[in-house]
């Protein structure tokens, strides 16, 4: 008599256990419908704020290559008043020379000077040319990242529309499953939510259904089928490895 009224209580212990993995599985479930609502909603409004961060970023660099192209304009414009600076007093030395080795010093320089103008306006030219399109760059990528922004905000305001309206809901369902989670075996609970992450519809635990498992719908020999109604032992599908529990100890009324 002892011997079977410890039997019942494992007994009893798995069933109880099955039963608050299948009533996990009902809040979670309702959890995800929640999330449903939202749709693609959360990661549309990550995409777009991953899109303003990148512009944002794209809009500094551009920024900071026009003050080096300024710069470097400003640069060669010095240079430019410098070596005329040069040009003047070496044509008046040019004047006052005493010998051709000189004049003929004198005048490299010159020449030298100019070629340095030459170059200098040739890089004013195109430094002048680069600004312009940075410039141009700039303006339209600010303009995108406003057009970019507002859609952002659009975004939230509907994610945050849909998460205040079932907040309060999906609050509530969380504290319950936490609250089942707690009397749920650690290696089990782990189990189940591991099936749950790798399964297409997210369900972990599953009635038997017309003889099938009710998440692959794969066929299950009888003697399986009777200890599943047993409840004797945790039993997982050999297909999908989802647990599977009786439909009566689901709450499904069979024919």
């Amino acid at each position: 008599m002892a011997k079977e009224a410890k039997k019942e209580a494992v007994e009893l212990s798995v069933e109880e256990k099955l039963k608050s993995l299948y009533e996990l599985q009902t809040i979670l479930s309702e959890v995800d419908k929640i999330k449903t609502l939202r749709g693609e909603l959360p990661l549309e409004v990550q995409d777009l704020e991953d899109e303003v961060t990148g512009l944002k970023t794209r809009i500094e660099r551009i920024k900071s290559e026009i003050e080096n192209l300024k710069s470097a304009i400003s640069t060669k414009k010095n240079e430019i008043v410098d070596a005329k600076t040069a040009i003047e007093k070496f044509k008046e030395q040019q004047a006052n020379v005493r010998n051709n080795r000189e004049f003929d010093v004198i005048t490299k320089e010159i020449e030298f000077y100019t070629l340095e103008i030459e170059l200098c306006e040739k890089r004013i030219k195109e430094n002048t040319a680069a600004l312009k399109a940075q410039e141009e760059e700039l303006s339209t990528s600010t303009a995108y990242l406003a057009e970019r922004e507002e859609d952002l905000s659009v975004k939230k305001n509907e994610l945050d529309e849909i998460i205040s309206e079932t907040k309060q809901e999906e609050d509530k369902l969380r504290d319950k499953a936490k609250a089942l989670e707690v009397s749920i075996e650690a290696r089990l609970l782990q189990a189940f939510k591991r099936i749950r992450k790798n399964s297409r519809n997210g369900l972990g635990i599953t009635s038997v259904q017309r003889d099938a498992c009710g998440g692959c719908f794969n066929k299950i020999p009888p003697q399986k089928q009777l200890d599943i109604r047993m409840r004797k032992k945790v039993i997982v599908c050999e297909y999908c490895g989802r647990i599977m529990i009786d439909p009566e100890l689901a709450g499904i009324v069979t024919e």
